[in-house]
């Protein structure tokens, strides 16, 4: 469960028994490698939850939730060794129809995610390749924490039941700032989710797999 900023006085009082002590947090994953190209478990949440509910369309950061637009193309991921043309630097993975960067990503508008701040600290702006889509990580969640899995906002349910869960190749064009996250999350340790997060983002990354 994601607990506001705005609201974390109310909850600390009201909930801290409910999401603070009783339930356990998810299984602890190994961070993914620190890499422009990744491979992610990627799920889908909106604002309608049951969950989110109470936060409204609201992210972590205080900004409004927005869904990632529809790309007007659609690139396939494509392994390097079957693309003809050499116009690409060998990578892991190239796109039929567009390139990898975008040199003028300030234009681009991008949808909310949800991730663990301390594998993607708040700010850090990535490509989903399978539909050229960009998403911000501007959220976090309970069952996120300590995870190696992004939850993509959708602007409703049917869109969210319709993505599901899927593996993807993401990009990342812009990683967030580490301190800045930490800063954020440090004087709220009462709540565990948040505790593992700070915990690895200080480099104690045993002590954040040992939290449950």
């Amino acid at each position: 469960m994601r607990i506001h900023p705005a609201l974390l006085a109310v909850a600390a009082g009201l909930s801290l028994g409910a999401c603070g002590t009783s339930r356990r947090l998810p299984t602890y994953e190994r961070p993914l490698a620190h890499a422009d190209f990744q491979q992610v478990r990627t799920t889908a949440y909106t604002h309608t939850e049951s969950d989110h509910r109470q936060y409204g369309n609201l992210t972590a950061l205080g900004s409004v939730l927005h869904a990632a637009p529809r790309s007007t193309v659609v690139p396939r991921a494509i392994p390097v060794a079957e693309r003809e043309s050499g116009n690409y630097q060998p990578i892991a993975y190239v796109s039929q129809n567009q390139p990898f960067l975008i040199e003028n990503s300030s234009s681009q508008i991008y949808g909310s995610a949800a991730a663990d701040w301390a594998r993607w600290p708040a700010g850090t702006i990535f490509r989903v390749v399978s539909t050229g889509q960009f998403y911000r990580v501007e959220d976090y969640g309970w069952a996120l924490s300590g995870r190696n899995t992004i939850d993509l906002y959708m602007a409703t349910p049917r869109d969210m039941n319709g993505w599901g869960v899927r593996q993807e190749t993401i990009q990342i064009v812009q990683w967030g700032d580490p301190g800045a996250s930490l800063r954020r999350l440090a004087s709220h340790t009462k709540f565990r989710h948040l505790k593992r997060m700070v915990l690895e983002l200080e480099g104690h990354e045993r002590a954040a797999a040992n939290l449950d």
